[in-house]
C-alpha cells in the first residue's frame, strides 16, 4: 500500500492538531521564515500535525507567471527539513509543478520530512484559472495512522470532495484557504459563519481550517477566521480576523465516527452501489497522482528517503 493511503490497522485515539492563521510575506524566503516560526510554536505546544494556508510558500497574490521551478522546489525541501527537525507532520499549501504545468496544491510532509501526499485543487476559481491546471483526483492520506483528507479554499462548496474520502475512511478534513476579498467583505466574514461546521456535522468528522489574514495585495484582504471544528459542529478553536496566530487542540478520534457517510454506503441502494464502486478508483488515483508530483519534487540528486 502507498504510504499516502490510510493503513489497515487500528488508528490512534487522539491527534493534536494546529491551524496556522498566517499573514503572507512578499517573498518565498519571507514566507518560509514565517512557516518555520509557526511550526516551532506549534511543535512546542505539542502538535502532531500543523496545517498552513493555501499558497503559504508564495502567498496567493504572487505573480505565478514568474514562478520558477528551482526556487520553489528548494523552498519545499526547506519545509521538509523543518518537519524532520521538529519531528512534526506539516501540511503546507503551495504551488507545485508537474512537468510544465502548475497546480495549486497541499503538500503533506511526515515527521521524517518525507513527502507522503500531494493534493491538487480541482475546482478552481477565476483567479486560479489564470495560472493553475485543475487537479484530477480526491485527497486521501494518513497521518500517524489517522486517515485524513483535504480540500482547498473554494472547494468547500463541493460536498462530494469531502463525502467520498470520508466514505473511504477519513476522520479529519484539512482545509487550507487564502481569502481575497474587498476589506469590507473580508471583515464581515467572522465568527465561523461559513458552512464549515455543517460539513463537519454532516460527515461526523473533525475539520481543521487554516486561512491567511490581513492585506493580500491589490486592495484585497483575507478574513482569517481559522478554526478547528468537532464532529458535532461545535468550535474547539476559533481565530479572529485581525492577526496571525496558531490554534492548537486535541482531537478525540473516537468522536469522528463517520456515521452518516457509512450509512450512505448502505442506503439507498440505488446510490450505495455507485459509491462503493467509486472508492477503489479513488484510492488508485491517489497513488498515481502522488507518484506524479513526487517525480517533480524529487528529481535526480533530490531529497530521498533513507
Amino acid at each position: 500500500m502507498s504510504p499516502s493511503t490510510p493503513e489497515e490497522s487500528p488508528t490512534p485515539n487522539r491527534l493534536r492538531v494546529a491551524a496556522v492563521q498566517m499573514s503572507f510575506a512578499d517573498s518565498i524566503a519571507g514566507n518560509l521564515e514565517r512557516i518555520e516560526h509557526a511550526a516551532i510554536h506549534a511543535a512546542e505546544a505539542g502538535a502532531d500535525a500543523v496545517l498552513f494556508p493555501e499558497c503559504a510558500t508564495t502567498g496567493y497574490a504572487y505573480d505565478f507567471g514568474t514562478l520558477k521551478p528551482a526556487p520553489l522546489r528548494d523552498g519545499l525541501h526547506k519545509v521538509a527539513e523543518i518537519a524532520e527537525r521538529l519531528h512534526v507532520n506539516l501540511l503546507v499549501g503551495s504551488p507545485i509543478f508537474a512537468g510544465r504545468r502548475l497546480y495549486n496544491g497541499l503538500l503533506v510532509f511526515d515527521r521524517t520530512g518525507w513527502l507522503i501526499h500531494t493534493y491538487a485543487k480541482c475546482q478552481l476559481t477565476e483567479s486560479d484559472r489564470q495560472w493553475f491546471t485543475p487537479g484530477k483526483g480526491i485527497s486521501l492520506f494518513s497521518l500517524d495512522g489517522v486517515p485524513a483528507t483535504a480540500i482547498i479554499c473554494h472547494e468547500r462548496r463541493y460536498p462530494e470532495l469531502v463525502r467520498l474520502p470520508v466514505m473511504a475512511g477519513a476522520q479529519i478534513v484539512f482545509h487550507p484557504n487564502a481569502g481575497m476579498d474587498a476589506e469590507e467583505v473580508s471583515r464581515a466574514k467572522r465568527k465561523g459563519r461559513d458552512g464549515i461546521p455543517v460539513r463537519a456535522f454532516e460527515n461526523a468528522v473533525y475539520y481543521v481550517f487554516a486561512n491567511s489574514v490581513g492585506p493580500q495585495g491589490g486592495g484585497k484582504w483575507s478574513a482569517g477566521d481559522s478554526k478547528i471544528v468537532a464532529p458535532d459542529g461545535s468550535f474547539l478553536q476559533l481565530a479572529d480576523n485581525r492577526r496571525a496566530m496558531v490554534l492548537v487542540d486535541d482531537l478525540d478520534l473516537s468522536k469522528a465516527t463517520r456515521t452518516y457517510a457509512i450509512d450512505s454506503l448502505n442506503h439507498p441502494r440505488i446510490l450505495a452501489s455507485h459509491w462503493r464502486r467509486m472508492l477503489p478508483e479513488l484510492r488508485r488515483q491517489v497513488v498515481e497522482i502522488d507518484r506524479t508530483f513526487q517525480r517533480w519534487y524529487e528529481p535526480a540528486g533530490g531529497r530521498r528517503r533513507s
